[in-house]
Order: C-alpha cells, then structure tokens, then sequence
C-alpha cells in the first residue's frame, strides 16, 4: 500500500511506500528552504560537519531533505528506534548510516524538486530520480550498449515525442543499477545492460549485470513521480 502525503500527519512527504516486508521507498516533493529543512532534523550538530560547503542554497535543501526523507523511513524500519542514526557518506559517495542496525541499507537521489530514497533491511538497493531532458538522448552512444540503442530508437521512432523521456529513463535504470552494484570502476555501456521492454508509465525493465566475468539478472522498477520526471528503483532482499 503506497501512504499519500494526504495521510501523513505533520510531515511534508510527498508518499512511502513499502516494497517488501523488509524494505520501503520514500519520496519527498521539494518545496522547503534549507532553514525549514533544518529545523525538522534529527542530530543537526553532526550534520552541520558534513554537509558539503561548496552547495548553493538549492543543493543544500535538496541534500537536506535527503537526510530528513531517510530519517523518516527509519521510523518504518522493523529494526528498534535509532535517534543518533546519521546519514554519512563513504569514499565513492554512496550513503551510509552511522549508529544504525548493521544491516540497514540505504540509496538516495535528488533531481530538481524531488528527492527518492530506499531503505532497507539487509539486502542490496538502488535508487534514481531524474528531470526529464535531452541530454541523455544526446550522450546514448557513451551508456547504450549497440543492442540497447538500437531498441531506443526503434522505441522513439514509434513514439517521437518520448524521445528525450525514453533515454532518461534508459541512463536513470542504469542509475539504479550501478547504485546496487555499489563498485567503482563500471562500465555502463559495457557491464550495465538493458533488455528489451514495452514504454509504459510505470513498470518493470530487466537488466544484466556483468561484475567480475560473471552475469547476474535483476529487473528495475520505474514509473513517473511528476510530469518531467522519472523515477527507478530496486530492491533485492539478503538471501
């Protein structure tokens, strides 16, 4: 069941929604300055340390409302309360949660007005949110595998006017996926592969991950949070 900002008393979430018993997705509908955003945040003494001293007043708040989105999915962990929990982030810049449970997990992104988070319990994840535009359509030929490319623009000859969405899509499930294989050094066009699929406004691509000569199979989600938007995400539980 996805939970609507409507039926979130006192939080300006924009919905969470559970994707497993043990992992959830957030979603956060920027619309605060970096003082509101503040003011809500849990341990601000240990985020005043890390946030980046080069951001603007517009990626303060998105960064902020990153931390304040993954601190409010803490309270749908089945894991005890964890007040001094802080989000930090390793050396290839992926979150981390310090003085949480060991095995929370946990992926952020940002894009203009809104901020996506999931986490979970154990397991692996990926998140990605993007404004819709061209440039990815114009950089295809860097992420896009030769087969991959040739299905977009057989997708986008069928469908002109989703030419700048398709691609977006295709880099943002790329996002996703490299997020969940959490090394450095990936290829995309190379080691993050797409596989054909139908364009809807929501649902499922598979995907190939090639790590160390070996091929894994995976299926990223993807649907629209907002006009101009995409969104894709995945969750696979610890085994």
């Amino acid at each position: 069941m996805i939970v609507t900002q409507n039926q979130i008393s006192s939080m300006p979430l924009h919905s969470i929604q559970p994707l497993s018993p043990t992992a959830v997705l957030g979603l956060w509908h920027l619309t605060e300055t970096p003082a509101d955003l503040w003011a809500g945040l849990p341990n601000p003494e240990a985020y005043q340390l890390l946030l980046p001293a080069t951001a603007n007043a517009t990626r303060q708040a998105q960064w902020l409302a990153g931390r304040r989105l993954i601190h409010r999915l803490l309270q749908e962990s089945p894991s005890p309360p964890q007040a001094r929990a802080v989000v930090q982030n390793d050396a290839t810049g992926r979150p981390w949660l310090a003085g949480a449970a060991p095995d929370t997990v946990v992926s952020l992104s940002h894009s203009g007005a809104w901020v996506a988070a999931v986490l979970a319990q154990g397991g692996r994840v990926g998140v990605d949110v993007e404004i819709i535009r061209d440039k990815a359509q114009r950089l295809a030929s860097k992420f896009l595998a030769p087969a991959e490319w040739a299905d977009a623009q057989a997708a986008t000859h069928a469908a002109p006017d989703a030419g700048s969405a398709h691609y977006t899509l295709l880099w943002s499930a790329k996002e996703s996926l490299y997020k969940l294989a959490a090394q450095r050094g990936i290829i995309f066009r190379q080691q993050l592969l797409l596989h054909s699929f139908s364009p809807q406004e929501s649902g499922e691509i598979p995907a190939t991950l090639v790590l160390s000569g070996a091929e894994t199979r995976h299926s990223i989600c993807y649907t629209q949070p907002a006009p101009g938007y995409v969104l894709t995400y995945c969750h696979e539980p610890a085994r």
